[in-house]
């Protein structure tokens, strides 16, 4: 039986790796985004809205749903006297509160296809303390906190699991790997010495998302090639 996904904020370089493989896979796919989607697979149903600020259309989710991916995020590198709350707000709106209302949206759904599977977004700045991303870090751990809460109370029918992505060649850190210098410095820092790619980030969410990972919840997969275990 071909198995369903929706990946909310789909319109990104991560979330395009994860659409290929899935496609590769037969998945039936509804993808959201708040800008328009191009280039994707056939049989593929797009939708747009911006879930901070619309509800996810009833269409974009079947009756029966076996997995969510929860993508917008933010990185807002700065120090912490340049920072104000409504600097923290922004940051746990898209990071926090938009998986929310997402889950919130797909759960019966999640819960009918009795294997369900939510996949969200943390960074290896949450464990691993670094300068000028407190307000990340914060919005981000409150993402793996609701990763373990909601693995708890929604097992045996829903798996709940989160990436933790270090430094990765994505549209949102384009200022950061902006010069050859910037992304030879940024590998030099990881136990692998390179970044990393979306098809990092694609493979570890798929499998997160199928039935490989099926004994495997509340966990927090670090995708970051040794940044948060390993000094270099």
């Amino acid at each position: 039986m071909k198995k369903s996904y929706l990946l909310v904020g789909g319109n990104s370089s991560t979330g395009s790796a994860i659409i290929q493989k899935l496609n590769e896979l037969g998945a039936e796919l509804f993808i959201t985004s708040r800008t328009p989607l191009d280039g994707l697979p056939g049989g593929a149903h797009a939708f747009q809205t911006d879930v901070l600020n619309e509800e996810i259309p009833a269409e974009a989710i079947p009756e029966e749903l076996n997995g969510l991916v929860y993508l917008p995020g933010s990185i807002n590198l700065r120090s912490f006297r340049a920072l104000n709350p409504r600097s923290f707000r922004e940051d746990l709106e898209i990071n926090l509160i938009g998986a929310v209302k997402a889950i919130q949206a797909a759960h019966k759904s999640l819960k009918k296809s009795g294997c369900g599977s939510i996949v969200l977004f943390s960074s290896v700045a949450v464990q691993t303390g670094m300068p000028f991303h407190a307000s990340t870090a914060a919005a981000k751990g409150a993402v793996e906190g609701l990763t373990r809460a909601l693995a708890a109370e929604m097992a045996p029918e829903i798996r709940v699991n989160a990436i933790a992505p270090s430094l990765t060649r994505t549209k949102m850190a384009e200022r950061l790997l902006s010069s050859p210098e910037k992304e030879e410095a940024a590998a030099r820092r990881h136990a692998m010495n390179r970044v990393g790619t979306p098809e990092d980030l694609g493979e570890a969410a798929v499998f997160l998302l199928t039935d490989r990972s099926g004994w495997i919840t509340g966990q927090v997969l670090s995708v970051d090639g040794g940044m948060g275990t390993l000094k270099v």
